[in-house]
């Protein structure tokens, strides 16, 4: 039986989503599909094109619901920029709103054009890591800000090789089966960075990542003096996401709050099963 999926196409600072709302659209018989439905609508070349599809659902403990499934079907407890389109997508005349996600829940707030929403506190902070891939050795961090992300530290941007490099440490056995995401940044400036992402389950950079930016602020500020920072990074697609944190004692990072543009770009509808020729 052929269905319609009504959806929303966003963009937060980048990244591109589509967003489904099953209770709106009567897609309660997709509840087991979506793996499958976002391999196919996020294909840029015979579907929709999207990094990833958000799924809004109810939820018991906060306002909303969100599931992530990027691009390739896997389900990730987290997304930022995903986060920060849900919340305009749901917001309506609110000024603020809670979102359940597999890594706790985000508070949700309005900010102009923009959406800043509050993080769970990171985990697992490594500011040294070095590990060895093709042929030489990389340094960088690591910390968990929802899903899991390296940090490398380069000085020329623009000549990073993001997918053959990114792709040998998103992989590597030192990061465990489910791998991590890899941020290459570059420091521009005081608390300005700029930053190229590798996305596991994208399997390829994208133009923006929210807890890849906030993973690399909070990498490249741990070493330094415990104090409120806010860091501005400057993404691959040109805009800008703003990082806030506090690194307390013995380097515990609270209070991350990550604030971008999230926008509506169209809505749309498709038929599932879709026909795919060719």
């Amino acid at each position: 039986m052929r269905v319609v999926i009504r959806f929303t196409k966003m963009v937060g600072a980048g990244n591109d989503f589509i967003v489904v709302d099953p209770a709106r659209a009567r897609l309660h018989g997709l509840s087991r599909r979506w793996p499958a439905v976002s391999r196919v609508l996020c294909d840029r070349q015979r579907g929709v094109g999207a990094d990833g599809l958000l799924v809004v659902e109810p939820s018991r403990t906060a306002d909303v619901r969100m599931r992530v499934f990027n691009a390739d079907g896997s389900e990730a407890a987290m997304c930022g920029n995903g986060a920060r389109c849900v919340a305009r997508y749901v917001s309506g005349r609110r000024r603020s709103l809670t979102i359940q996600t597999l890594a706790g829940r985000l508070q949700a707030t309005m900010a102009g054009t923009g959406v800043r929403i509050t993080l769970p506190d990171p985990t697992g902070l490594r500011p040294a890591v070095a590990v060895r891939a093709r042929g030489r050795q990389v340094e960088g961090g690591s910390v968990n800000t929802g899903v899991p992300h390296l940090v490398v530290r380069v000085r020329d941007l623009d000549r990073v090789d993001v997918a053959g490099l990114g792709r040998a440490l998103r992989r590597h056995p030192a990061f465990g089966p489910a791998g991590t995401n890899v941020n290459f940044v570059q420091a521009t400036g005081r608390g300005r960075l700029s930053i190229r992402t590798y996305e596991r389950g994208v399997e390829a950079e994208t133009l923006a990542c929210g807890t890849g930016a906030t993973a690399a602020a909070i990498v490249q500020a741990s070493a330094e003096a415990p104090r409120r920072r806010r860091v501005s990074v400057r993404t691959r697609s040109g805009d800008t996401l703003v990082v806030g944190f506090r690194i307390a004692a013995r380097g515990r990072v609270t209070d991350v709050t990550l604030e971008g543009p999230a926008r509506v770009v169209f809505e749309g509808t498709v038929a599932w099963p879709v026909e795919r020729r060719g």
